[in-house]
Parts: C-alpha cells; structure tokens; sequence
C-alpha cells in the first residue's frame, strides 16, 4: 500500500462518525423535534395504509407478490404520481426536512428483514449447489460488465446522461454495477412469498445474488475512489468486508451457538437474548455501512451464522411480522421520493432507455440461464434461475441515487435506469411462474402461492 493510499485510508476509517453532507443553510424557522415526530408517525400511517392497498391491487390486477406492489406504491407516493397531481399535498406529507428520519427507518426495516432472511438460509442447499451458484454468480457479473462496456461509449456521446469529464473506464464501471445488480431484498420476499424459501433453486438464486450485490457494491466503491473519494474508501470496503466475513466463518456459529442453546434451554427466545441478538444485529449492520458497503449486508451475514432450529421459530415469530408490516415499506418509500418518471420525455430518450432495459435483461438472465445449463441444471430450473436473477428492484435505485448525489450520473439517465429497475422488478414473478412455478405447483414439487397469486396463476 502506497504511502498515499494509506493517507486516504486512515482518513476514510477516521471520518466514519463524521458529517457527510453539505452544510445546510440557516432558515428563518426549523423543526422542533416535536415537528419531526408528527410527520413521523403520520408518514408510516400513509405508508402503510399504501403499501396495502398497492400490493393488494398488484396481486389481484396482475398476479404480482406483495412486495413488488410495495415497491410501486413507494413510487406513488413520491414526486411521479402524487407529487404531479398534489404538490402541495405530498409535500406537507412528505417535507424534505423530514426525508433523513425516513432514512434511517428504511434502512433499519431493510437491514432486519435481511437478517431474518440470513437466518432462513439453508446451508445445506448452498453446499449441495454451490458450483452452481458460484458460477450463476460469476456469470451475472462478467456479462453485464461486458454489456457495459459495449454500451457505454455511445451512452457518452449522448449529452445530460453522464457527468462531463468522466472517464469511460469510470462510466463503464457503474453501468456495469447497475446491470449486475440482483435485487437482493426482493429477491429474498419473491423468493419468500412464491415457496421457495426452502428449495434448492431459492437458496442458489439467494446465494448467487448476494455475491452479485457484494460485487456490485464493491465496483461502487472503487468508482467513488478514482471519483474523487480517495483509494481509502475502496480499501475499507473490500478489505473491511472480506475480513468480517472471513471472522464470522470461522468463529461465528461456535460464537453464536450459546444464544440458541439458551432458546432451547427455555422452550422460548426471552427478553435478554432477544436484547443481545439485537444489539449484534445493530453493530453488524453499523460496521458493513460504516465501512461503504450497506448495513443490509451486515444484516444478512450476521443471520446466515446464527443458530438454526427454535432460535430462528422465535425470530419469526418476535421481530418478523413488525420488520416486514411495519419498518420494510419505509425502505421502499424513501426510494419512491427520490424518483423522477417524467424525465425520459422524446422518442430518442426512450429508445436508449428501451435498449438499455433490452440489453439488461439479456446480460442478467441470459448469462445467468446460460451458466445454470452448463452446471447441470435442467433447462426449467435454468430459465427459473433466470427469470429470479434478472430482477433489480430497491437495490438499483439505491445504487442509482448514490450516482446521482455523487455527480457520476445526469437525471435523465437515472430516470432510464429507474424505468429498468421496476420493469425487470415486475417481469420476475410472471415470468418465474411461467417457465418454472406452475410446472413444479402441478407437480406438488413447491406449495401453493398466497391468496389472490393462487387463483391467477392455477
């Protein structure tokens, strides 16, 4: 390590606790933390009640799970649909003093829930499957890099969609990251809410999009650095990451196993373990983001080394149904209000914003299809594969807004982006179902889906 680097390391772990943001400028008025909770708790009220109706309309009007209903009422509620017909209205709902408090709900809702999907993981799925999922993963990875850079350089030549003097190399690195990306929690609740928690085909698709996410963060990370963010950030998040992750396979589940003999010991999870698996939960979640990954990551890892059997039961039963009703939605929310749909407005635009979704698709569920054939998987399980990895979801609007802070990305290009996201986000569950799920249904090899999915897709 250079004498540099070290310098720019050193700083990046010094100013972890530090502000990161402009300064902001002194207002007549400000809120009282009294204002703050008002909006609050008349926010998760609005959320809610949304994120239920959308999803229920999503699963009735177009066979799609809750979640992915959930996803589109986040981008209701922001400035594309509510915010054109009632400015006024979304605004007083939804002021912008207000959007850091929202944040950190959604990111504590998204983390937890990764956490108790951590904890559902099969092991013994992934050891059985983990050729297969490593190079699903590989494949879902190098093949959209090599899209990216096919791309890129005529994506550049198109004015407002990248910021002036970035470098190709830096262009094609965070295409790549964005075409890469799996959504990792809507994958976790399609996967969830369609059966196949406990599958061969849900823990290698789990499996090969974490890896997949993990890339694309770190991708993410060394765009920053040669960006402007200083070699340091790239550092710590690489080397960061691999070393907790290396500590928790080693010593984790000897570690964490005492937690589990006490729920069995009990019958039941009581107050204080509850306390302690949430406090490693909280400070494995604040060293993933803390290091410039993101806390879902410090979330899932932790989940995947904890006790098995009554331990996960009462986690389920604890902390499941508030972190999916209560916290996840805020996640979605927060996304929604800073998405702009309005912003691909002339048939050029949407012509590159089509090519963009068309080669997107083919670089995720092609190549993911492609490597799940030549590992041995049956030509239905390799489209079911394909079809689960190719949805992007959340993740690529967070991955997209950092962009777009970040000065890397223009609004138009954002939009084009967003556009990709919840069209390969809404493609996943239909076309699952079509090349996989009905078959393996009819055939009794998974269960039923919930509610009004059953009778769309019978």
């Amino acid at each position: 390590m250079t004498e540099g680097m070290w310098d720019s390391f050193v700083a990046a772990v010094s100013g972890m606790l530090s502000a990161h943001g402009p300064a902001v400028p002194a207002a007549v008025k400000s809120y009282a933390p009294g204002d703050f909770s008002v909006h609050f708790f008349l926010q998760l009220a609005v959320i809610i009640l949304a994120c239920r109706v959308v999803g229920w309309l999503g699963q009735k009007l177009l066979a799609q799970p809750q979640v992915v209903g959930e996803m589109i009422a986040g981008v209701v509620l922001g400035p594309s649909l509510i915010g054109l017909i009632w400015p006024d209205l979304q605004a007083a709902i939804f002021p912008k003093e207000t959007k850091n408090v929202l944040y950190a709900g959604a990111q504590l809702g998204v983390a937890l829930y990764m956490f108790m999907v951590g904890l559902k993981l099969r092991l013994d799925h992934f050891q059985t499957k983990a050729r297969s999922a490593a190079a699903v993963s590989a494949s879902g990875v190098i093949a959209p890099f090599l899209i990216a850079a096919i791309i890129t350089p005529f994506l550049l030549k198109v004015p407002g969609l990248f910021a002036d003097g970035i470098s190709q190399a830096n262009a094609t690195l965070f295409m790549g990251a964005c075409i890469a990306l799996t959504a990792f929690p809507m994958l976790a609740r399609i996967i969830n809410e369609r059966g196949l928690a406990d599958s061969g085909l849900g823990t290698l698709s789990l499996t090969a999009g974490a890896f997949d996410d993990a890339a694309s963060w770190c991708v993410l990370a060394i765009v920053l650095a040669t960006f402007g963010a200083g070699s340091g950030v790239a550092v710590l998040a690489i080397g960061g990451g691999v070393l907790y992750v290396g500590f928790l396979a080693l010593f984790g589940r000897r570690l964490l196993a005492p937690l589990g003999r006490m729920v069995e010991r009990d019958g039941e999870m009581t107050v204080s373990v509850l306390a302690i698996t949430l406090f490693l939960f909280c400070a494995s979640a604040f060293f993933m983001d803390a290091i410039g990954i993101h806390g879902i990551f410090g979330g899932f890892i932790l989940g995947v080394f904890m006790p098995r059997g009554l331990f996960v039961q009462e986690m389920e039963k604890k902390v499941e149904p508030i972190a999916v009703v209560l916290l996840l939605p805020m996640f979605f929310t927060y996304s929604g209000l800073n998405t702009r749909m309005d912003m691909v407005n002339s048939p050029g635009l949407l012509l590159i914003a089509v090519g963009i979704l068309v080669a997107s698709i083919l670089a995720k569920f092609g190549a993911c299809y492609a490597a799940a054939r030549v590992m041995g998987e049956d030509n239905r399980t390799a489209l079911g594969i394909g079809a689960l990895m190719n949805s992007r979801g959340l993740m690529e609007l967070i991955i997209i807004n950092i962009g777009l802070q970040k000065g890397i990305i223009g609004p138009t290009l954002f939009s084009m982006l967003v556009l990709m996201a919840i069209v390969t986000t809404m493609m996943a569950s239909p076309l699952f179902e079509f090349v996989y799920g009905r078959q393996a249904r009819a055939r009794g090899e998974l269960g039923s889906v919930p509610g009004r999915l059953a009778a769309r897709n019978a």
